[in-house]
């Protein structure tokens, strides 16, 4: 979903000061992907809303192309917005130019008995195991410039990191705040982001499955000690992301406080 950069866009673009990577957008482009943001996530509810209510097909199609329109543009200009910005994750998704630290190719995990709940055919999980839950969505803290955009799992160097549920790894990558990080799209659309990881285990375009090994948890980025930082997001981009634990939720999936 490659777009091309409006002249309005970039003069916009040029005018804003560089900020850090683990950072939101700042002034008016922060309000404009906030709103945005908001609403997409309405016009989810109001798709599902739509099917449950067994809705003429007519009308769920209307729904959910106008929930594609947001996400469109919204995808747009965050897109914009990091590549001015020369972020690794829209300039180099597969981590070649900051040679990130890559392990064997994972392969396949087998099935999750642990955690039997389906979601879209597959059962769906927690990102990693013997952890202890910290910083939160939006919550404020001092090693980021705004709010929190993801969850914390505390947990030791070398923990395995695994993709949550089934979808194909879109990023690789290294260099900004989140230092080593994988995100994965999902069928449903949505992309979870797995940071600060020492090793990855996966490269882009690889098809994973719930569970399937990601990579180590680590202390790469802008940390202050080991940790996995967690985010779903709508689009691939900073910015976009929305709460990780209610989207789990949603799959099934409820980790433990």
């Amino acid at each position: 979903m490659r777009r091309v950069l409006r002249a309005p866009l970039t003069l916009l673009l040029v005018a804003l000061a560089a900020f850090p990577a683990a950072a939101a957008p700042a002034g008016h482009t922060a309000t404009r992907v906030a709103r945005d943001v908001r609403a997409h996530e309405e016009a989810r509810a109001r798709v599902e809303d739509l099917r449950e209510a067994d809705a003429p097909p007519g009308e769920v199609r209307d729904a959910e192309r106008h929930r594609r329109d947001v996400r469109s543009r919204l995808w747009d200009l965050l897109w914009a917005v990091e590549r001015a910005l020369v972020d690794p994750v829209a300039v180099d998704p597969a981590g070649r130019a900051g040679h990130c630290p890559l392990g064997p190719r994972s392969t396949p995990a087998p099935a999750l008995a642990p955690f039997p709940v389906l979601g879209e055919g597959t059962a769906w999980t927690v990102p990693t195991t013997g952890y202890r839950l910290t910083a939160g969505y939006a919550e404020r803290g001092r090693r980021w410039k705004h709010r929190h955009t993801g969850q914390d799992f505390a947990v030791g160097s070398g923990t395995p990191v695994r993709a949550v549920g089934p979808g194909t790894v879109r990023v690789t990558t290294c260099g900004d705040g989140f230092g080593n990080q994988v995100l994965v799209r999902h069928r449903d659309g949505y992309f979870t982001q797995y940071a600060h990881l020492s090793r990855i285990d996966v490269r882009k375009g690889q098809k994973v499955r719930a569970g399937q090994l990601l990579g180590l948890s680590g202390a790469t980025g802008n940390v202050t000690g080991p940790h996995l930082h967690f985010e779903v997001r709508i689009t691939p981009y900073i910015g976009s992301a929305v709460p990780p634990l209610p989207w789990l939720a949603r799959k099934g999936v409820h980790p433990e406080q």
